[in-house]
């Protein structure tokens, strides 16, 4: 973004969106649940959301400005997960009893901070490079494609980092090739049914803003 560029109620709101979406996905994530056959934790509710506003910012303002948003959900994510944990570490009062429930929820171990951290950066990153490289490609076409291509590219990349790192040797290499399928599959599913939404939240943005970017002269760096 360049210097004293202006920038919109409506872009700073999804922003906004994006980072409470990452730190809810992190709290959620402590509930375990069971849908069919398959395990999976209440993260899946929120999480996928912050795709979709990825896709959005991209397909609206290019890549700069989701990386841009990336960079600052990372940050603030950091910076919850850090102060949680210093919260975890300071002793209670000596009357309160609720430490247990306090750590199941805040004490997130190193190992799977990292993962997230790793995995979420990787994700949201390539996410937006398919979803731009492809709209330049299709000169504007078929939005539908690339905001599932997208998805099931960055889901795929985050879900391939985050579970070896957070639980291999922990889980069976069949259970985590398993579980990095059904998290993709899920999150490509609720992409589809969240489709026809996605479509009118773009073209309103597109109308509201009067911005269609294409990333034709950028380099995709990584900062």
């Amino acid at each position: 973004m360049k210097k004293n560029e202006p920038v919109s109620v409506t872009f700073m709101l999804l922003g906004v969106t994006f980072c409470v979406c990452l730190i809810l996905a992190n709290l959620l994530a402590t509930k375990q649940i069971q849908f069919g056959p398959l395990n999976l934790t209440t993260g899946v509710l929120v999480f996928p959301i912050s795709y979709v506003v990825n896709d959005c910012i991209t397909e609206v303002w290019g890549y700069r400005r989701a990386k841009l948003i990336i960079w600052t959900g990372f940050v603030m994510n950091f910076a919850f997960v850090l102060l949680a944990w210093l919260a975890d570490l300071i002793p209670g009062a000596p009357y309160w009893t609720n430490q247990e429930g306090f750590h199941a929820l805040f004490g997130l171990a190193p190992r799977v901070a990292l993962a997230s951290f790793a995995a979420f950066l990787v994700g949201s990153l390539l996410n937006a490079y398919v979803m731009s490289r492809m709209k330049i490609h299709d000169k504007g076409r078929r939005f539908s494609l690339r905001a599932i291509a997208s998805t099931v590219a960055g889901e795929l990349a985050d879900s391939l980092i985050f579970f070896p790192i957070a639980l291999g040797g922990i889980v069976p290499k069949e259970n985590l090739v398993l579980m990095i399928i059904s998290q993709v599959a899920i999150k490509t599913a609720y992409e589809v049914v969240i489709l026809p939404i996605t479509i009118r939240v773009v073209a309103w943005l597109k109308k509201t803003e009067g911005l269609d970017t294409y990333d034709d002269d950028i380099t995709y760096s990584l900062i």
